[in-house]
């Protein structure tokens, strides 16, 4: 995204896919890989995701992509035996919430 840091980034794709408003921390908690397919064009790409830590202020009603996703908070633990992308389940397996800023 133009004009805004990864962190910034990470938030305002967060406000859109999930309606959270809060702070980005400037240090992520790390990466994970993963293939993002595009079923438009029936192709899918290798992607890297960093991951930043968002101290959530409050979640909007509504939200650009409500439509298409569900929200729901879980432990992380629960999160990473829902993910499909075997990266991701890794990485929130691999997440110590004692260290969390």
């Amino acid at each position: 995204m133009d004009g805004k840091t990864p962190a910034e980034a990470a938030l305002q794709e967060a406000l859109e896919e999930g309606g959270v408003v809060g702070k980005a921390l400037d240090m992520p908690l790390g990466v994970f890989g993963y293939d993002k397919i595009f079923a438009e064009k029936d192709t899918q790409t290798p992607v890297l995701a960093i991951v930043y830590p968002i101290k959530v202020k409050k979640l909007k009603t509504n939200y650009l992509e409500k439509s298409q996703r569900k929200r729901k908070w879980m432990s992380l633990s629960k999160a990473s035996k829902k993910v499909s992308e075997r990266q991701l389940r890794a990485f929130l397996k691999n997440i110590d919430p004692a260290s969390l800023p």
